[in-house]
């Protein structure tokens, strides 16, 4: 297979670098069109226990007039309190089906947390197709976060200029 990585992901932005001292809600994407999404979660050093909590919910379009929590017992990790040039491998982190996850001692470290997320996770029997991923505040220390999805397992093959969106149902 010779095809570029454009060719097999869709990038969205959840939300661009932003202060996470205030609760940040991304914007919602579609996986009518995608068998997967990657969920990016990058932040930079805040305080000693201001720690994000990161929130899943799925819904039924991207206005997500309709939504209920979207569960995962997954998500890698990688973390260190000064650079994370300094960690070469994800750490996987198991934990009981929730829809939010949270690390008590992430708040005074930089961070990037991944969920995958498979399009059949979702309550496709109930019209689930969408997902929307969400920050708690975090306090009063500053601290930098964005948030992406890295959509892949395109249900039809296309130009990176040609891939179908995923922020429209």
């Amino acid at each position: 297979m010779n095809k570029s990585l454009l060719e097999q992901i869709q990038i969205v932005s959840g939300f661009a670098p932003v202060e996470i001292t205030t609760a940040r809600t991304a914007d919602a994407v579609s996986l009518k069109n995608y068998g997967r999404c990657l969920i990016l979660f990058h932040k930079g050093i805040g305080g000693a226990g201001e720690d994000p909590t990161l929130t899943l919910l799925q819904g039924t379009d991207v206005a997500f007039g309709t939504n209920k929590a979207l569960d995962f017992t997954t998500i890698h990790v990688k973390q260190d309190p000064t650079a994370l040039s300094d960690v070469g491998q994800w750490t996987k982190v198991t934990q009981a089906a929730t829809n939010t996850y949270t690390d008590a001692t992430s708040g005074e470290q930089a961070a990037v947390w991944a969920i995958d997320i498979k399009a059949e996770d979702l309550d496709v029997d109930g019209g689930y197709d969408c997902i929307r991923a969400s920050i708690g505040d975090v306090g009063s220390v500053s601290q930098i976060g964005a948030l992406e999805y890295l959509l892949y397992e395109p249900r039809f093959a296309a130009a990176p200029e040609s891939m179908p969106s995923a922020i429209i149902d």
